[in-house]
């Protein structure tokens, strides 16, 4: 079978055959959730926070979803697929729709670049994963008009929050510790974040657009990412790109994972 298979509501399909009824609210809205989860060697990590997130995101959503039929979905498209070093997306619309597809990992430099896009969060979806992603794609488009790679929201009030698809770790000079934006800033509540926050002793920190002439090291981290260098925010280079706490937390990160895996 291919390697990019898709399962459409309980069939499975090349994924470049999955197709979405025009009237779905998911596609004319952005009314749905989702979910990204990894696979290493054909393997989930952490599929059970995933869907406990994508369960808690149809509920606020007030969105029909039965996590036995998903977490089904996604165990028989698994079975036919080879075992791959990539991702799962699983998305459910307001329109009924299941889908799941297996996706290639795309490769991530070492380290990146960001530039600051003023970005209002949606209170309303606070700790909602939806299909309605429009301003976080942008946001990561205008910052790449800068001459960056990819965007740190910034609200209007100087609030550091985060990357569009990743959370935002920093150390500042002079600190030894590790921070990132506090949830209730109406950041996501991460998978990947949590796990970072665990293994690396970081606390949450109020941030502000001052703080980030003050850093003297940073990092995203995602699920697809793990934990990827930040070298420079809006043209000013941080003294160090990897620092020790990167680098740390990246071989931290990596060794949960492998030991989360055997576990399993």
């Amino acid at each position: 079978m291919p390697d990019q298979l898709a399962i459409l509501d309980g069939v499975v399909v090349p994924a470049a055959e999955a197709r979405i009824p025009a009237t779905d609210p998911g596609l004319l809205r952005g009314d749905g959730v989702f979910e990204v989860a990894r696979l290493y060697a054909g393997r989930l990590f952490a599929w059970e926070d995933h869907l406990e997130r994508l369960v808690s995101s149809a509920r606020t959503l007030r969105l029909p979803l039965n996590p036995a039929t998903v977490d089904a979905d996604v165990r028989t498209l698994l079975q036919a697929a080879d075992p791959i070093d990539g991702a799962v997306r699983v998305l459910v619309t307001m329109g009924g729709t299941r889908l799941a597809m297996i996706e290639p990992l795309r490769k991530h430099a070492d380290s990146l670049t960001l530039a600051t896009v003023t970005y209002a969060p949606t209170r309303v979806l606070d700790g909602v994963k939806s299909l309605s992603y429009a301003a976080n794609m942008l946001a990561g488009r205008v910052a790449q008009e800068q001459g960056a790679d990819d965007a740190l929201l910034v609200t209007p009030h100087g609030r550091v929050l985060e990357a569009p698809t990743s959370s935002f770790f920093y150390a500042l000079t002079g600190d030894q510790h590790l921070y990132t934006p506090p949830l209730d800033d109406h950041i996501l509540d991460s998978i990947t974040r949590r796990r970072v926050l665990a293994l690396t002793g970081a606390t949450e920190r109020i941030t502000t657009r001052d703080d980030l002439a003050r850093l003297e090291e940073a990092f995203l981290a995602s699920t697809l990412r793990e934990v990827q260098a930040i070298t420079a925010i809006d043209g000013a280079w941080l003294p160090a790109t990897p620092g020790a706490r990167t680098v740390e937390a990246a071989a931290r990160f990596r060794a949960h994972v492998t030991e989360e895996l055997a576990a399993a």
